[in-house]
């Protein structure tokens, strides 16, 4: 039977048509005698070697035209042992020698790891090839012959003696028959034998030499741009259906799409290493909730007395947001060397109250309030600084409006802001790393954009992620920050004071009777990880905050800062359903009127935790009535008593919150999610609340959160996500204390389609 092995190509030029011609005429004239396979069973021998049939003499080879004749021989293979019917491994460390029968010259080699040889330019002629290692019987070929331009190709099965029997860890298999005792002959063994022509391989003759190789126009078709080949229309079955081969439009996202960074945008004119992605999204979403507000003033009803009025509420959002991202780059492993890109975002919103004075401080607004806004989200120049190793570690710098998140969760900062910031990996990307300066913009108070003002707020961050920290599939961050919030003086596009916060001393305190503006100085120290130690899915967090706040509107003075927040969650995951069981905690103010304050608060937070978005306390923003500020705002966890969160400014004196969380995930379907969350919360300390309600006393429960929802996603990725949810939380006694009874709820849903 033939043998060959041979890699063909396209030819473009007529000598290398013609010396494929004399190549297949030379195959098919000489298949008989220019390859040969033989097998053979070895015998024991009386002095402990294998006696073999002697290898086959092949015809005289003919030469590729233009190419140089070969001279020399080779041989190569591999070393196996068998260990049951259908199953082998190799024989690593195999010495091997051959000796030529003529002049009694020896070459030896050895094997390697995975039990393959290989020994290049041998002089033609007969040779004993020899293999020993140690363990198993030694393997003779007395007669193997090597003629000039040649390959031969040696697969051998080694036989173990006693000796591998007893160092080997596996049983032995009952079909291998019994144990070889020791000090037997050597076993039996066999080969097989595959030849074919050294000029045929292009690997053997690189090694040789480079004079040996056509030229390269003799072999391969030169592509000018090989990401434009266009592949074949397959169809398999005459019906429609899903086929091996789709053809591109610009329409769709799932194939190849030069809009989506597949291939070179304009390789004619910037060349075939630059991208462009383009990305549209749209997002609807709808919150009907039920939550504290205040009666009002009503000329309607004079002589009501009630101080809660009706708290339903509906607000909508429709957000529409295009990313333009350029890049010059290789592929999606290696870092791009430099990145151009531009977002900007529309949102659409309404808000619907049945109360005055909630959509503006002028209750002639009545109680719908319509809002457009469009915000320049990203926009940004990013440079590859310099390659710090071979396997893609690197160092880069990006400068303007840039997405950050500081942490895993969003327990500290999260945010679109401009800045500056450094990043890279070290180790084989085992460790990453980040320090970024940030500048920043004002917010759009019912849409959460960027507006083009200026804020006086600068944060300073750096951290580090190590990877395998200890156990593998876990990952340690430690964080540093600096909050630099200096004085001034805000109204939101509603007209309400939201900085500094309406509250306590600050109102007619200033020169001249306005509100008194106060800095912020704080850093922040934090340890957090985030992986799986075994089958249990782990994720926690500890920041530390220290500084100063130089007049505190509760306290009515200059306060320092120190405060404390922790956050643990445990997972396991059990066939579909995830379980989880967490807990979060930060310090609070036992003494608002002191010149210390123990409540943590934070920059910029949106936590994915205890429930994210399917948690009625994380979701919605509770006013604390009968003053300017929230319990919490919109997005955290924290009862900071703070303005706004993105307008406001930090706030440690506050009561501080524990929480203990429950709950499950369940990947009903691949397309469809489900969860169920339950929350347990309640103050640390309610002298803050006391102090600033004129109320006491202000027990701690604030009550249990439930939630429930689900996500699902048609076509099984990112581009279509329909998600819907319901959360109520049945306030404590606390909560009943500054509230009232009544069950708060909510109702939301979204629908986000991606380009």
């Amino acid at each position: 039977m033939l043998a060959l092995t041979s890699r063909t190509s396209r030819r473009v030029n007529g000598p290398a048509r013609a010396a494929a011609a004399l190549l297949l005429a030379f195959f098919a004239a000489g298949s008989a005698s220019s390859g040969q396979v033989s097998s053979s069973s070895q015998q024991s021998a009386s002095g402990g070697q294998a006696s073999v049939q002697k290898s086959s003499e092949p015809a005289t080879a003919q030469r590729i035209p233009r190419q140089q004749a070969l001279t020399t021989a080779a041989v190569d293979g591999v070393l196996r042992e068998a260990i049951s019917t259908n199953e082998t491994r190799p024989v690593a460390a195999a010495q091997l020698t051959l000796r030529h029968l003529q002049s009694g010259q020896l070459v030896r080699a050895a094997s390697s790891v995975e039990g393959v040889f290989r020994v290049l330019l041998l002089s033609p002629g007969h040779y004993e090839f020899r293999v020993e290692a140690e363990g198993f019987a030694p393997f003779v070929i007395p007669d193997l012959a090597l003629n000039a331009n040649e390959v031969t190709t040696l697969e051998i099965s080694l036989v173990s003696t006693s000796s591998a029997e007893f160092r080997s860890r596996l049983p032995r298999l009952p079909e291998l028959g019994p144990a070889i005792a020791p000090g037997s002959s050597a076993a039996l063994g066999s080969y097989r034998e595959l030849r074919h022509r050294l000029d045929s391989d292009p690997n053997y003759i690189a090694e040789l030499a480079p004079e040996y190789l056509l030229p390269v126009a003799d072999i391969y078709n030169a592509v000018p741009n090989r990401w434009a080949l266009n592949q074949p229309d397959y169809r398999r079955y005459p019906q429609k259906g899903e086929y091996l081969y789709t053809k591109q439009h610009w329409y769709d996202p799932f194939n190849r799409n030069r809009f989506k960074g597949d291939e070179p945008i304009w390789p004619e004119v910037f060349g075939q290493q630059i991208f462009l992605n383009l990305t549209a999204s749209s997002e609807t979403f709808f919150d009907g909730r039920r939550v504290p507000s205040p009666s009002g003033v009503s000329a309607a009803q004079p002589g009501s007395s009630g101080f809660f009025g009706r708290g339903e509420q509906a607000f909508f959002d429709q957000t529409l947001r295009f990313s333009f991202d350029l890049f010059h780059g290789d592929a999606s492993f290696k870092p791009v060397e430099w990145r151009i890109r531009v977002t900007p975002e529309l949102s659409l919103n309404d808000l619907d109250v049945r109360e005055l004075g909630i959509v503006s401080p002028n209750v002639r607004a009545g109680t719908n309030r319509f809002d457009n806004h469009v915000g320049l989200q990203e926009a940004f120049v990013e440079v590859k600084l310099h390659d710090l190793s071979d396997n893609y570690d690197f160092i880069s710098a990006r400068a303007g409006i840039q997405q950050f998140n500081a942490d895993f969760r969003g327990f500290l900062f999260t945010d679109e802001q401009p800045g500056l910031r450094i990043f890279g990996n070290w180790n084989s990307d085992r460790i990453e790393y980040n320090a970024a300066y940030f500048q920043f913009l004002e917010k759009n108070t019912n849409s959460g954009l960027n507006t083009f003002e200026r804020r006086h707020q600068q944060v300073v961050l750096g951290n580090v992620y190590l990877q395998d920290f200890f156990f593998p599939g876990y990952t340690a961050e430690f964080v540093g920050a600096w909050n630099k919030d200096d004085p001034s003086v805000h109204y939101d596009d509603n007209g309400f004071l939201v900085r500094p916060a309406p509250i306590g001393n600050v109102i007619n305190q200033g020169p001249g009777g306005g509100p008194l503006a106060h800095g912020i100085r704080v850093g922040y120290f934090g340890w957090l990880g985030s992986g799986h130690i075994r089958r249990i899915n782990l994720t926690h967090a500890f920041y530390q905050a220290v500084g100063e706040d130089t007049f505190n509107p509760i306290a009515g003075r200059r306060v320092t800062v120190n405060a404390q927040m922790a956050a643990v969650e445990l997972s396991f995951d059990r066939d579909w359903i995830r379980y989880r069981v967490s807990t979060f905690y930060t310090s609070g103010d036992a003494n608002p009127r002191d010149g210390r304050a123990r409540g943590f608060d934070a920059i910029d937070d949106l936590p994915n935790f205890a429930g994210g978005i399917f948690s009625f306390w994380n979701r919605e923003d509770i006013r604390l009535l009968g003053s300017g500020v929230s319990l919490t705002t919109d997005g955290s966890l924290i009862p900071s008593l703070r303005s706004t969160k993105e307008e406001g400014q930090a706030n440690f004196v506050n009561p501080g919150i524990f929480l203990a969380n429950a709950g499950a995930d369940f990947d009903i379907t691949p397309k469809l999610k489900g969860f169920a969350n339950f929350n347990y919360l309640r103050f640390e300390h309610t002298e803050p609340l006391e102090f600033i309600l004129f109320e006491s006393p202000i027990r701690h429960s604030i009550g249990e959160d439930f939630g429930i929802g689900v996500t699902y996603r048609p076509p099984l990725s990112e581009n279509i996500v329909l998600t819907g949810g319901a959360s109520a939380l049945q306030p404590g006694d606390g909560f009943k204390d500054i509230y009232t009874s009544r069950t708060l709820f909510s109702l939301f849903g979204s629908v986000k389609f991606t380009f």
